[in-house]
């Protein structure tokens, strides 16, 4: 049996962990639905190879060996010959032998980088209270509930995404070399030319100054982001600006609002002390309002403020969902009321998502449509005048 868990370290612990979430829509043509399905596999990039998707896996399976009555060493023996990537079975070969020299689960999962605080105070609750089959089956639907998000978005976004490239690089090119060669001919007719014409042609003689200096400053933007992107500053900011942007906001706000209600249900599930559970949520959220809420939650908690009422003092949560925690705190059910939050926000994302998809589609290609007829127009305009001109 380990030793009982060490509240105090547990409060003073404090990494972060982010983590983002996506569904698919509606089905696309062939080679779209390819593509989607490539952009939708968890890429493991810098060192990262246990996944949130193998992760998943991993403790469904673990829970079910374990219910069916196998001892932990063997369900991990098991687990871990079945991996086919190097990485994921080296990683479970070190839990393993740990725990075969006597470590806890928790224990072996805590000295491994590959696994969060959230996952290994859960499972050390777990076992401490000899519910680790649950918690490691509820571990395995947090995970699953995460990948779903992270389609979702991904699924609403790749094919306009991709429209979007295709419709500037389609106005780049004609700026860049249809509109030059009308521009010299228009040279030789030696007269004022159209007022659509001129604005269109100023235009093109920018992006042909500015093609260059524009790919500098892009190129030098994503290295820019790609730097600081796991900075607190950076976070802060693009998360600040997220809450503010329309159409985005509401998404966001929904995604990360389902990730607390579910981590929430599974810590108050395994028994966690509230404190301590806003402590691990705020761990996993990766959204600064968020994040900020749950400290200062923590605050009012140690306070003897009930959860609703300090709930209430914060914009990230709204009125409804405060109303049904105070619900739950008075029939003393937050387990059941957070189970329930968390499904009717992650229904709402799949709506929300799948709403984004069908208007942004049909927006780009009519946008794409307007610009272009306005380069044609004003291309041939000056030709339609002089034409009346000679008659």
């Amino acid at each position: 049996m380990n030793q009982p868990i060490d509240i105090k370290s547990l409060q003073k612990f404090n990494p972060k962990n982010t983590v983002e979430t996506r569904v698919e829509t509606e089905p696309r043509p062939s080679f779209m639905k390819q593509l989607e399905e490539l952009l939708n596999k968890d890429i493991t990039l810098f060192g990262k190879p246990f996944s949130d998707k193998i992760k998943e896996s991993f403790y469904l399976e673990l829970g079910s060996l374990m219910e069916a009555g196998l001892d932990i060493r063997t369900a991990l023996q098991l687990i871990r010959d079945e991996q086919p990537k190097k990485g994921p079975k080296a990683i479970l070969t070190e839990v393993l032998e740990k725990v075969i020299n006597g470590s806890s689960l928790s224990g072996a999962m805590r000295e491994n980088k590959n696994f969060t605080p959230y996952e290994y105070f859960t499972i050390e609750i777990g076992e401490e209270t000899g519910k680790l089959v649950t918690v490691l089956k509820q571990l395995s639907v947090y995970y699953k509930a995460k990948i779903k998000q992270r389609r979702q978005i991904i699924g609403a976004l790749t094919y306009p995404i991709i429209v979007l490239s295709v419709a500037f690089c389609s106005i780049f090119f004609m700026m860049n070399y249809v509109v030059p060669m009308f521009a010299d001919v228009f040279k030789r007719f030696g007269s004022d030319l159209p007022f659509l014409t001129q604005q269109v042609l100023n235009v093109s003689n920018f992006m042909q100054a500015w093609a260059g200096k524009l790919l500098i400053i892009f190129v030098l933007l994503i290295v820019f982001i790609s730097v600081n992107r796991n900075k607190h500053w950076y976070k802060k900011y693009k998360d600040l600006l997220l809450q503010k942007l329309p159409l985005v906001k509401g998404i966001v706000s929904k995604i990360y609002l389902a990730r607390f209600s579910s981590t929430m249900q599974l810590l108050l599930g395994a028994k966690v002390p509230l404190v301590q559970a806003l402590g691990l949520s705020k761990q996993v959220m990766g959204f600064y309002p968020l994040e900020l809420a749950l400290l200062q939650m923590e605050d009012d908690i140690l306070k003897g403020v009930p959860l609703h009422q300090s709930m209430a003092g914060k914009k990230v949560f709204p009125s409804k969902m405060v109303a049904l925690i105070n619900v739950g705190e008075e029939v003393n059910q937050l387990e059941l009321f957070f189970k329930t939050l968390s499904e009717r926000y992650s229904e709402d994302l799949d709506y929300q998502t799948t709403q984004l998809s069908k208007f942004i589609e049909p927006a780009i290609i009519i946008i794409l449509g307007l610009v272009v007829g306005v380069v044609l127009v004003a291309m041939y305009l000056p030709m339609f005048n002089m034409g009346g001109t000679i008659q």
